[in-house]
């Protein structure tokens, strides 16, 4: 008989600790819910800062003070001296003129300028408290001036309009002067051949305080001519959203006054009554908001003639009704 004994160890290790699989499901699908909705936070936060209106992300960036009044003369000088070589562009007494205009306009003008030309930085800078849209019918010098002049604001224009067909289209506009063609409307929704219609929305919703025609081009019957640009630019004026309690006046200025397209669509569209002055080749118009939405008197006082509108095809008639 054996005397000794067999000692055993029994170990016990500690078990480890597991969550019931129940709760560990319920723990992975709260972390899951958090992070989707931490996504889509993250997501629509960036989207509403990229769909900003480009009016309220161009105004932000517009809100520049205003240059001194020595560098905006520097400016005008260089300007005149550069442009008194060449023909076709704004003398020194006209680039004075359109600089008045915008420095009584403070803080800072809505400036809308029609054809981008060799004076467009210029405008820019002189109106660097405001803001200053350009439109003109040529894409490639849209795009060649947005890649040189970051934060210039301009759009291109379908003009369907030639300079030979004016007389034909102030006609049709004259027919449709109570309706398509009226003096105050939201010209978006417009059919009238002469009124703007394809521009960028937030043009038509701007209260523009300065409006100034250079274009688009117009000396050869081929080419679309101003009509369309004057007509858009009486019909602005006078539909201002903000009426009497903003600003219920637009200076309207038209380069090339002296040329019969501009002269009839003035007389037509701006009316010799608003007529404040001309320098060289420039006209200066100032336009009162009319209230409403529709007028009864047409643009002019003058303008509703006893002309027979199955007759006023003819230039020599038409001419003698403005």
């Amino acid at each position: 008989m054996k005397g000794g004994t067999n000692t055993k160890f029994i170990l016990f290790q500690p078990q480890l600790h597991r969550q019931p699989p129940a709760l560990a499901s319920r723990l992975w699908f709260l972390l899951l819910l958090l992070f989707t909705s931490f996504t889509f936070a993250f997501f629509i936060l960036t989207l509403i800062s990229t769909a900003v209106s480009p009016s309220a992300s161009l105004a932000s960036a517009a809100s520049h003070p205003p240059i001194p009044q020595f560098v905006q003369d520097a400016l005008l000088h260089y300007a005149a001296a550069v442009n008194s070589t060449s023909g076709g562009r704004f003398s020194a007494s006209e680039l004075a003129a359109v600089s008045a205009a915008i420095r009584r306009c403070r803080p800072g003008c809505n400036l809308l300028v029609f054809g981008l030309t060799h004076e467009t930085l210029l405008y820019r800078a002189l109106n660097s408290d405001g803001r200053t849209v350009f439109l003109d019918e040529s894409e490639f010098l849209i795009s060649r001036m947005e890649q040189q002049h970051h934060g210039i604001e301009a759009y291109d224009v379908q003009y369907t309009t030639k300079v030979d067909e004016m007389w034909d289209l102030l006609r049709l506009a004259r027919e449709s002067s109570d309706s398509d063609c009226r003096p105050v409307q939201n010209l978006l929704f417009s059919e009238c051949r002469l009124g703007l219609n394809d521009l960028p929305n937030h043009i038509y919703d701007i209260d523009w305080d300065l409006i100034l025609i250079d274009g688009p081009a117009g000396y050869s019957p081929a080419a679309p001519g101003r009509m369309s640009a004057i007509f858009t630019a009486a019909v602005l004026a006078r539909s201002k959203k903000g009426g009497a309690a903003s600003n219920p006046k637009t200076h309207v200025f038209v380069h090339d006054f002296d040329r019969e397209v501009e002269k009839v669509c003035c007389d037509e569209y701006l009316c010799p009554d608003n007529l404040v002055g001309t320098v060289g080749r420039l006209g200066h118009f100032v336009i009162d908001t009319v209230e409403g939405s529709s007028s009864s008197s047409g643009f002019c006082s003058s303008s509703s003639s006893s002309m027979n509108p199955n007759n006023s095809s003819s230039p020599a008639l038409l001419m003698s009704s403005l």
